[in-house]
């Protein structure tokens, strides 16, 4: 498979050939997690409509799912403005995460700052450090 040559122009990635692909529940609009594709993952998740990244810890593709069976089926792909960031909106089956949450952003010790009405205690919403 080779990304449409169009395509392929446009796209700026990173030095290690990687562009960031924020992942959104198309339902929703809920952002589940953030992932790196290479152009054959691109190409794959475009033709197939089965979300695939590149692992940058494995060096290599996997298919959101093909081991859990939390598949991501691909509705929309969308390039940014600077065309360094992909918007993939997704119909999630099961967690997003590898940790079993919904969406790899929502546990409370992930939470850094909050909105003053989301604080329930009533105290500051400083950044946790």
């Amino acid at each position: 498979m080779t990304l449409d040559a169009e395509l392929a122009e446009r796209l700026k990635r990173t030095p290690d050939g990687l562009v960031c692909a924020v992942v959104q529940e198309h339902s929703t609009s809920q952002v589940l997690m953030v992932a790196w594709m290479n152009d054959e993952a691109l190409e794959r998740t475009l033709t197939t409509r089965r979300a695939t990244y590149y692992s940058r810890s494995r060096r290599r593709l996997w298919v959101k799912g093909e081991t859990s069976g939390h598949i991501q089926h691909v509705r929309e792909v969308r390039l940014d403005c600077d065309a360094d960031t992909l918007l993939v909106r997704v119909d999630q089956t099961g967690p997003a995460c590898h940790t079993g949450t919904h969406t790899c952003f929502d546990t409370d010790e992930r939470l850094l700052l909050a909105d003053d009405a989301d604080d329930q205690a009533g105290t500051s919403s400083a950044p946790v450090r």
